[in-house]
């Protein structure tokens, strides 16, 4: 059986790895160790040396740590220090004025930016700021992303370095600082950064030498492991995209099941549909809309089966009252209408996976608040496409909470009931129309899409019991993936 990458979340096995590192639970204890609190007296006395000897500033003391700071219990021969107690700390300065893209004679030293590629390499110059090994976190952009520096380097701007004064425990702090749980997102109102004020003070727990040895071996060990299925899931995953891609396109083309001459044409399919909204109309149970354009052959991407037919997505919706409607203005549905309570859920672009809902990052907002933004709510059943982060991709909305509304960045389509609605789903998120929505998009930064271009996009439409017939077969090929 395949490992499902769906299934494996390896962020959260790091997480859990670091947890019982750092609580002492990853390796056993020995007695025989000396404890921490010796390491400690070795530590203090180093830094005295170096203020000693010029090589570091004097500088305030940290104030004692209380039972009440403490977030879990660590095992006796174990110690809580701050930070700012076992090393420098201190942020980078500007680029230097003479430096390097790339190593040459002149520029040997490495300068790190808080960039993650390629570890935050910004180029090389003569002189370093730090000489011994070090730990870096970035201040800006991903808050706290770690790396270990083993030779003398410069840091810049928006990068905080922290020089033990032994480095003897440094690859335990290395890796106890990649923890969520002791670096969070950052200060800052408008935008989130790390600082050196609030770095210092924050305690971490520190274990006898010797078993940070043994630590650090093995969540070395565990992480590699990890990197290697990591790898593994993600060329399946690719794999699995791929294949959905193939099936799908094929599927739009009429070359995934045979036509049934007996199968009644797409064409009188779409006078039905067309029949039952005209008379709605004519009862006035549902307004007169202005007419989408005809469909020119200059729009048509590729040839289809005689039996079927090209349309507007717009053309396929529901006779009812906002079949095809977007969320409200941010105006309309800020955080103040949010609540705590489990009442109307917020459907945003993260809840729109390749792959179906996602439930992740929880919102929602009021009973109350709804009936002012009506247009927008969604029903378990109907389809959601995404304007944007990329935009055209499509999912079902699921039954699990109580009601739905769109975000502003989300639209609803609920599709006639003559139609086979998972088609129109495969349809949707098929290159046929994906490739539409990407070849109009608006915008530099967040290119996006609009609800009236998603409602004049075409969908290639085969007759009815073709539609089923393509369903049956897409989910029986996807389903062969996942095994």
């Amino acid at each position: 059986m395949k490992t499902n990458s769906l299934d494996f979340d390896a962020q959260a096995l790091r997480e859990k790895i670091l947890d019982l590192a750092m609580r002492g639970k990853l390796v056993p204890q020995d007695p025989n160790d000396e404890p921490a609190s010796v390491l400690l007296e070795k530590i203090k006395a180093e830094k005295a040396e170096l203020i000693k000897v010029k090589k570091i500033k004097k500088t305030k003391p940290l104030p004692p740590i209380t039972d009440d700071e403490k977030p879990f219990d660590i095992p006796d021969s174990w110690e809580w220090v701050r930070l700012g107690d076992v090393g420098e700390i201190f942020a980078g300065g500007d680029k230097p004025k003479d430096y390097s893209i790339i190593k040459d004679e002149e520029h040997q030293i490495p300068i790190y930016s808080n960039g993650i590629k390629n570890k935050g390499l910004y180029g090389f110059t003569e002189v370093a700021r730090v000489f011994r090994p070090a730990v870096t976190l970035s201040a800006r952009g991903t808050i706290g992303h770690v790396e270990y520096r083993s030779e003398p380097f410069l840091p810049i701007i928006r990068l905080i370095s922290f020089v033990p004064y032994d480095d003897s425990y440094l690859k335990c702090i290395f890796y106890f600082l990649q923890s969520k749980q002791l670096i969070e997102k950052g200060d800052g109102s408008s935008i989130p950064q790390l600082t050196v004020p609030k770095l210092k003070p924050k305690i971490l727990p520190l274990p006898p030498l010797s078993e940070q040895s043994r630590i650090a071996a093995k969540i070395a060990q565990l992480f590699a492991l990890l990197r290697k299925v990591e790898t593994s899931t993600q060329q399946y995953a690719k794999l699995q995209t791929l294949l959905k891609s193939k099936v799908l396109d094929l599927a739009m083309r009429g070359k995934l099941v045979k036509q049934d001459p007996n199968d009644e044409p797409a064409s009188v399919l779409l006078e039905k549909i067309k029949a039952e909204k005209q008379e709605l109309i004519k009862e006035k149970k549902i307004k007169k809309t202005k007419p989408l354009p005809p469909i020119t052959d200059d729009e048509k991407p590729f040839a289809i089966p005689d039996s079927w037919e090209w349309v507007r997505l717009g053309d396929l919706v529901a006779p009812v009252e906002y079949a095809m409607a977007d969320g409200p203005f941010g105006s309309n549905l800020k955080k103040a209408d949010y609540t705590d309570q489990p009442e109307v859920r917020i459907v945003q672009l993260s809840n729109i996976g390749e792959n179906g809902w996602k439930d992740d990052n929880v919102k929602y907002t009021t009973f109350e608040h709804l009936k002012l933004i009506q247009r927008s709510e969604v029903f378990p059943g109907n389809i959601v496409i995404a304007k944007m982060m990329p935009a055209g991709r499509a999912i079902l909305i699921p039954n699990k909470d109580k009601k739905y509304v769109l975000s502003s960045d989300a639209v609803k389509f609920i599709p006639n009931d003559l139609l086979n609605k998972q088609f129109l789903l495969d349809a949707i998120n098929s290159n046929a129309y994906r490739n539409q929505v990407n070849q109009k998009l608006q915008g530099t930064t967040r290119p996006r899409t609009s609800l009236k271009k998603l409602k004049n996009f075409i969908l290639p439409t085969p007759p009815l019991e073709e539609q089923e017939r393509i369903t049956r077969e897409i989910s029986k090929l996807l389903a062969l993936a996942l095994m």
